[in-house]
Formats: C-alpha cells, structure tokens, sequence
C-alpha cells in the first residue's frame, strides 16, 4: 500500500483502527459507571483518549516502524478532523429550526444570560492568562494554549475545544487537549452538583417552581404535511453540503480573522436548519441521522485529541492548572446565576436551565429535568445554549489572536 509517499504494512492501519475503537469501548464503559445519579457520559472517551496517550501513545515506535508511527500520528489527526465536522455541523443542524425563534422571542433574559455567562468565563480565562503567566516558567504561546484549552474544559465546549486547537495549530495544539483535559471533570461535575444543590440552598418547592416557569416545551410547527423531495433517505446529501459550505465559510478571513471550521459548519449549519428546504427539496438530515453523527463525531473528535494531548499531559501537568479550571467554571456559573436572579428575576428552574445551557452543559440539563420533574426546563437551556455556544467559539479565537 503505498500512502504519504512511503509503504506502510497493513499492520499499521490495523493498530489504528484497534486503536480508535479500543478507547472508544474503554470510554464509554468509564462513561457509563454512575455515581449518585453523576456519570461522565461521552467524556469518558476523551478520558481513555488521555490514559492512552500518557501510558502508550510514547512507545508507537516499539511496535511500529518509522514511517508507520507517522502515519498513526497523521491518521489520528485525520480521524480527530473528521470528527469535528461531523459533530458541528450537526450540533448546527439541530439548534437551527428553533435558535432563530428563540432568538428573537427570549433575547431580553436568555440570550442576554449566556453572553453574560460567556463574558465572564473570557475574562476569567484572561485574568488567569495574564496574572498566572507571572508565575510560570512556560513560554508565553505555550500558557495561553493550556489556558484556552483550560476555558473549554470549564465550560465542557468541544466547539471552544477545536476552535482553539485550530486557531493555535501546529505541535501546541496538544496543550489545549492538555489543559481542557485538567478542567473538563470539574466542568461537568461542578455544573452537575450546583443544579441539584442549588434548590436545595434555596429551600425551593418544586410543585410550585414548575408552575412559575415562563418558557413552555418546544413549540410544534402547525403546518400540514409538505411533500418535498429528499436528496438521499438519510440526509446524507444536505448533510455533506452543509459540512462543505460550512468549511469554505470557515477559511474566509477577514483583517486576518476567521471563522474556522467549527464556526463555519456551525453557522452553516444553523442557517440550513433553520430554512430547512429550498423551494420543495429538503436540505435537513433525517433526527437520527443528526443524532448519530453528532455522537460519532463527538466520539471521533475526542479520541483524536485525546490521544495527542495525553503525550503531553505528564509533561505539562500542574496542580495550579486544576486550580484554573475550577475557577474558570465557577465564576460564569456564580455571575450568571446571580444575573438571571437579581437582574432579569427569572424563575429559579428558568434560571438554573438558562445556567445548563450558557455553560453548554449537556450532563447538567439531564440532571435539572431530573431534579426539576419537568423537561419544560430543556427550553430555557435550548433557547441559550446555541448563542453561548458560537460566542466561546468566537471568546476563543480572540483570546488566542489578541492576548
């Protein structure tokens, strides 16, 4: 076979394929071990991805030849790559029939909470890059690819996540894996423990906080049924030119910033979803579609940068860096929960899914429908989520481009 201009064995391209579904296995049994109603979920790949790059990923060159381990390393980056488009675009796919609306309903309280949220997890993330980078040892470039790497885990972004590894590309696009991998358990963890706590420091009755909540379930289009044509029975086809536009939209640059393409599959995406048709030809995938590329891609993506940011997890690791995480995911959370209280007086359960979503937290919103009684609260996380989602995106690659 020849690839990458050398001959590589079939033992090479079956280690990798070993390799991806190995941790793919591994991470989602870590994912599924629960623990007082908190488990890591799809996180737990992204934390196998890591064991495996601290403990293995070293010794490729004892089992593979040169050129072999090269292409591992090539085809870990293509995998991680693919990935990454398949779960934006369809996270973009998903928002868009509702974000649009959403926007333009609940900007005033929504909307204007998560770019709180979002201002705050930036500035917390600058005041760490300039007050820490006093007292570290690293070169300038270096921190400030842990510390974007350590906002992402925070907030658990993986569209921050690549966004970052992009715009900071090269070798030290492993460092942001290393530092969204110190913050992200305490980024989910602490959203997950705040939702459950939090009605019980504010002595809330949730019989009666359902009955308060001012945003109702996800409206049903009342439309008869439009017979349009599908490019494809799964969604395949709109799929792929949602990615494709998404990506030139990305590498457009403008006074030498871009979108990339996390932020261009998205907004493609969300455009493409939203409109859902053109003239009597359906550009929106199939639900199950969206929904098994967005796990598969998300899957992918993390084994990918997993793995790359493992390597370099035992070298760059710091206790203080935890200290970061933590403090990058607590102080959005405290300021937005105090906003939406104090400010736009929302409802605690309007509050508290307003607080999943600006924290683009998934894990938390399954714990507050449980906690709530109610799935109602999905629509405060849904009408806030898609806004801080592109915003950190958009946090991110300032952060890198400006600081």
């Amino acid at each position: 076979m020849i690839l990458f201009g050398g001959i590589l064995s079939v033992k090479a391209i079956t280690f990798l394929t070993f390799t991806v579904f190995l941790i793919a296995a591994a991470g989602y049994l870590l994912g599924k071990i629960t623990v007082k109603g908190v488990n890591l979920g799809t996180a737990g790949v992204f934390i196998m991805a890591l064991v495996y790059g601290v403990f293995l990923y070293k010794h490729l060159g004892t089992q593979l030849q040169v050129n072999e381990v090269t292409f591992v390393k090539d085809a870990l980056k293509i995998v991680e790559n693919v990935g990454l488009v398949l779960f934006v675009t369809a996270v973009g796919y998903i928002a868009g029939p509702n974000f649009f609306r959403n926007l333009k309903k609940n900007f005033k309280s929504y909307i204007v909470l998560g770019l709180i949220i979002i201002l705050s997890a930036g500035l917390s993330a600058i005041a760490v890059l300039y007050i820490g980078g006093r007292f570290t040892d690293l070169p300038k470039e270096e921190f400030k690819a842990i510390v974007v790497g350590l906002l992402s885990g925070a907030l658990t972004s993986t569209p921050a996540f690549s966004a970052a590894k992009e715009a900071i590309g090269g070798e030290l696009d492993s460092l942001v894996a290393v530092g969204n991998g110190i913050a992200y358990l305490f980024g989910v963890i602490g959203v997950v423990l705040f939702v459950q706590l939090m009605p019980r420091f504010e002595k809330a009755d949730m019989e009666t906080e359902r009955a308060k909540l001012t945003v109702s379930a996800e409206e049903k289009k009342k439309e008869g049924p439009a017979k349009l044509t599908e490019l494809d029975p799964f969604g395949f086809c709109a799929f792929s030119i949602a990615a494709v536009l998404g990506m030139i939209l990305g590498s457009v640059k403008v006074a030498g910033f871009s979108l990339t393409v996390t932020g261009g599959c998205i907004i493609m995406a969300l455009v493409l979803g939203h409109f859902g048709r053109v003239g009597k030809i359906s550009i929106m995938p199939k639900t199950t579609t969206l929904r098994v590329f967005r796990e598969l891609g998300l899957m992918l993506f993390l084994i990918g940068a997993g793995v790359a940011g493992g390597a370099s997890f035992i070298q760059y690791f710091k206790p203080i860096y935890f200290v970061y995480g933590i403090f990058m995911t607590l102080i959005p959370m405290i300021i937005g929960f105090l906003f939406a209280k104090f400010v736009l007086k929302l409802p605690l359960l309007n509050n508290l899914g307003s607080i999943t979503g600006g924290m683009t937290s998934t894990p938390a919103l399954g714990t507050l429908i449980a906690t709530a009684g109610t799935e109602d609260v999905a629509s405060a996380y849904a009408a806030t989520y898609p806004i801080a989602l592109i915003s950190i995106v958009i946090a991110s690659k300032l952060i890198i481009q400006f600081c």
